[in-house]
């Protein structure tokens, strides 16, 4: 079976990551073969940076840099772990892809969507093949961010504002590719927003 390259995006505390692992285990079961892995991250070089990006003081990176490091981060995340997954024919689930730096650094913390789109088009060059949006409004997610707070809290200590332009960003970005994008309500409960993603998964795949 030809691989697969599917992500999650949301804001802080939409509870994505928990349906990345709940999908990965349904897939588990069902005898696919998955990768479960994770972005800034997802392999040992792009871990290193991971520490440097969500950890610190809020201002502790320009918004440049924060582009740059990101962008290093996802070129060995994809050289080492998504492109030889999908090579041996796995489906790879990432909790975060391009679309977080899109909204992250490209809209919410500086006007730099033109410079995002221009290092991905030359550093990155692919796109998931289906990406998940858990939406869930601002202060659900925050609340939920930080009552779980821990050392990878700078994103979240950025403010209510923030999450609420990268918000409007996700939605904007999934109305504008709606092959690519499925938008799931995420201010339910954990099983229920799991059951609306293995269908949509299945569905997905069924058709490849």
């Amino acid at each position: 079976m030809a691989g697969a390259f599917l992500s999650f995006e949301g804001i802080d505390g939409s509870g994505k990551s928990t349906q990345a692992r709940l999908l990965a285990a349904a897939l588990d079961l069902r005898g696919d073969k998955t990768c479960l892995t994770r972005e800034p991250g997802g392999s040992p070089g792009a871990e290193e940076i991971r520490r440097l990006v969500l950890e610190g003081e809020p201002d502790r990176w320009s918004p440049q840099t924060e582009l740059l490091l990101f962008t290093a981060a996802r070129r060995d995340h994809l050289e080492k772990t998504i492109r030889p997954a999908v090579a041996r024919g796995e489906i790879v689930i990432t909790d975060r892809f391009a679309d977080s730096t899109r909204m992250y650094q490209g809209l919410t913390r500086g006007d730099l969507a033109a410079e995002v789109d221009a290092l991905h088009r030359l550093m990155i060059g692919v796109e998931p093949d289906l990406t998940f949006l858990i939406d869930i409004p601002p202060e659900a997610g925050l609340a939920r961010a930080t009552a779980r707070a821990g050392a990878e809290m700078r994103f979240e200590d950025m403010g209510i504002d923030v999450q609420r332009r990268a918000r409007d960003g996700f939605l904007a970005l999934a109305a504008a590719h709606p092959a690519r994008f499925r938008v799931i309500d995420g201010n339910r409960a954990p099983e229920a927003v799991a059951t609306d993603v293995l269908a949509a998964a299945l569905a997905y795949l069924a058709a490849q």
